[in-house]
Formats: C-alpha cells, sequence, structure tokens
C-alpha cells in the first residue's frame, strides 16, 4: 500500500497536468491515427532543422507547457523560478499553457513542421509517445549539451531510453507513474491490490473505469498478465486487449475515461479505476481516505520531456533555460509544488531538509524498489502504433 502525505501545496486543489488527458472523440482519433503513420517524405536533415540562432540578439524564449505544470504564487498568480531564471539571464520567458493533449497540440503544430516553418515556439514539453513520434519524422533538434551542463544531474534510470537513446533529443520535465485508485467507501472496506480485482471482483462490478490512453491501460494489463510493456508481441498485446474486452463484456466496467474519474472516484460512483498518481496525490488533499496502490505485478511510468522544435528561433535560450531546471535547488521548487516526480538528482536532499514528510513520499520520490517495478510501454513504429491504437479504440469504443 502507497502512503500518500500531503504537502500544504496540495490544498490548493490545483489541477494536475494528467488530469486534463482527455479520452479521443471521433474526430481527435482521426488526428491520432493520422500522425501514427510512416514518416513525411520531406523529413529534414539535421542541417536543415536548424534556424539563424537570435538568441543573442532577442533575449526571448517561447515555451509551451501544459497548464497547472509548474510553480505558481498564489498570491500574484506568477512563476517564481521564471521570474529568478529571467532576472538572473536577461531572457524572458514567454510562457505559454496550450498543451492540453499530446494529440491535439501535435495537430496544430505539424502544418508548420512539416513544412519546415517555425512553429514560434522554442522550447515545448510533450510525453515520450509523441517524443518519439516526433524524433521518427526529424521535426525536433538535437539538444546541444554544452549549453546544458546540469544534464548530468539527471536521474540514472531515465538517462537511456528506448525512444531516445543516449537523450539526444529529449530530456524529461517531470515523471508519474500510473497505478490504481480506489474508494474504501465504495468497496465496502475491500482493500484493492491488483488489476485482476479491478477485471473480476464481484465486489466492484459496474463501478471500474480504464483510462482511454492505450499504453497506460495496455500496459497495466500486460503486467497482470506477466507480459513485459517494454517488450512485447502482437499475442502479448492481443491477449490484453481481450482481458480488456472480457470485463467490458461482463458488465466489470463502468466505462474509460481520461479527466473523469477523480470526481466518480470522490462520489463512489467510480469504486477503483487505474489513475495517474499525479491526479491522486492531488485529489487525497481533500479527501483523505482515498487509497493508490501500485500493483505488485508492476505499474507504468512516463515522462513530461522538454524538446526543441525544428526553425525555433532561440535554440540557445531554451537550452538555458533547460540548463536551469536541471539545477536540483531549481527543480525542488518546481517539485514542491506540483508534487510529480522529480528527475533531477540532488531534489530529494533539498525537501527533505526544507519538507521531510514531502521527500519521503514514494510517489514523489520512488524508492529503488518501487522504480524496479516501474515499465515504461515500448518504442512502436509507424505501422505498429496504428495497428495497436485501432485495435484499442475498436475494444474501448465498440
Amino acid at each position: 500500500m502507497i502512503e500518500v502525505r500531503m504537502s500544504p501545496a496540495l490544498a490548493r486543489g490545483l489541477l494536475t497536468r494528467r488530469t486534463l488527458m482527455r479520452g479521443l472523440g471521433a474526430a481527435a482519433l482521426g488526428v491520432a491515427l493520422a500522425g501514427c503513420g510512416s514518416a513525411p517524405a520531406n523529413r529534414r536533415s539535421t542541417a536543415e532543422r536548424a534556424a539563424t540562432d537570435m538568441s543573442d540578439q532577442e533575449k526571448i524564449v517561447n515555451w509551451s507547457n501544459w497548464p497547472e505544470y509548474i510553480d505558481v504564487d498564489d498570491k500574484t498568480q506568477r512563476h517564481p523560478t521564471i521570474e529568478a531564471f529571467t532576472r538572473q539571464t536577461g531572457i524572458k520567458v514567454n510562457y505559454t499553457e496550450d498543451v492540453n493533449d499530446n494529440d491535439e497540440f501535435f495537430a496544430k503544430v505539424r502544418p508548420q513542421l512539416a513544412a519546415g516553418q517555425d512553429t514560434g515556439r522554442d522550447l515545448m514539453i510533450l510525453t515520450d509517445y509523441m517524443v518519439a513520434r516526433l524524433i521518427r519524422f526529424g521535426w525536433i533538434q538535437e539538444l546541444d549539451k554544452a549549453n546544458i551542463p546540469n544534464a548530468k544531474t539527471l536521474e540514472p534510470a531515465l538517462r537511456d531510453v528506448p525512444f531516445d537513446p543516449g537523450r539526444r533529443y529529449s530530456l524529461p520535465w517531470q515523471t508519474g507513474f500510473v497505478g490504481i485508485a480506489y474508494n474504501p467507501k465504495a468497496t465496502g472496506g475491500k482493500k484493492i491490490e491488483s488489476v485482476e480485482q479491478l477485471l473480476h471482483d464481484p465486489v466492484l462490478k459496474g463501478k471500474v473505469t480504464l483510462l482511454t490512453e492505450m499504453r497506460d491501460t495496455v500496459g497495466l494489463v500486460m503486467l497482470a498478465l506477466g507480459k513485459n510493456p517494454a517488450d512485447f508481441t502482437d499475442a502479448d498485446f492481443d491477449a490484453a486487449l481481450a482481458a480488456i474486452r472480457q470485463a467490458k463484456a461482463s458488465g466489470q466496467l463502468k466505462g474509460f475515461t481520461g479527466n473523469e474519474y477523480g470526481k466518480g472516484l470522490v462520489s463512489g460512483d467510480i469504486a477503483a479505476c487505474f489513475a495517474w498518481a499525479g491526479d491522486v496525490v492531488q485529489l487525497k488533499a481533500d479527501n483523505p481516505d482515498l487509497q493508490y496502490v501500485l500493483p505488485k505485478a508492476g505499474h507504468m511510468m512516463f515522462s513530461d520531456n522538454f524538446v526543441i522544435p525544428n526553425k525555433a528561433r532561440h535554440k540557445k535560450n531554451a537550452e538555458k533555460l533547460i540548463n536551469y531546471y536541471y539545477d536540483p535547488g531549481v527543480m525542488a521548487q518546481v517539485v514542491e509544488y506540483i508534487n510529480y516526480i522529480s528527475p533531477v538528482s540532488g531534489s530529494k536532499q533539498i525537501l527533505l531538509d526544507k519538507d521531510p514528510g514531502l521527500a519521503q513520499n514514494p510517489l514523489i520520490f520512488p524508492s529503488a524498489e518501487v522504480m524496479g517495478r516501474a515499465h515504461v510501454f515500448k518504442s512502436l513504429t509507424p505501422e505498429e502504433e496504428s495497428k495497436y491504437n485501432r485495435a484499442f479504440q475498436e475494444v474501448i469504443g465498440g
């Protein structure tokens, strides 16, 4: 059982980045599947990706991030770490909270990137699978680590990932887990500790939701079946879908959700669900009886990452900003506020001194044992991504 301790920041009741993830409707699904196809024929070479860097002449950087995914001064509604960066460097940060969904955002920037044009952004925060897609298309630039000496503070477990070996194109902004949340009042006090219970336990029948995010839902079910989400076959994927399909057909499932599960979980309409840890940490601020479990069979892990799009006009300034946030003290400020997992070594020790309870929360600073049970979904080929997404949507929408 994961015990979640609330920091004072959580009393604000902020939305987390993950609560804004939405299920794919018909139109959004079309965009997502269209983006899964083969890389464009006009894929850019390394030289063609860069614009003339105006960083020295124009002391600005344009940063797109998810809403409520950075520290905020409650009185001024400004971002203390951004203001400190500007004071230190003289670089103004035009900070925009316009990433509400990976695929929706991809649809916004795709026309410019495909045409080899500037998106108006120097820095973007996107999830692992979307970063993999942009790398595959050749639409983001390699990071100049000479401008990011603090990259050495990246946690060892995150330094080499399948979609970006050696972290040439991306560095994590925040990391989180996908596990199980439940409301003990709706389960009759019964502990819920496994995916098998969600799919089969009659106590939960009709009051279970899974996520509309294919990688998270299928990944958790694969782990319950003894399969590795980072290395699986078509047969393994089909077996996970069959388990989900059977649970749906039997009436075990209430449905599939994105941001909707929070309200239902609190009210008891949802007894148990697949959930993002950051959401539940914040829900527990006002609802301390809620429970969150990382199954013994394993749990899924994701990262949201800094990337620099092709033709960015202020690449060096963007790299200076990344370097700033990879200072352990700065990242500790962000983590203290938003309560996701820090990708930066050393930030835990700073928070141990400042807020020992927060630094001991295993959902924010996980132990080696918890990290050892964390899994990522394997990097997919364009054909696999399209095939698996279609099959998943047929199950959850049919």
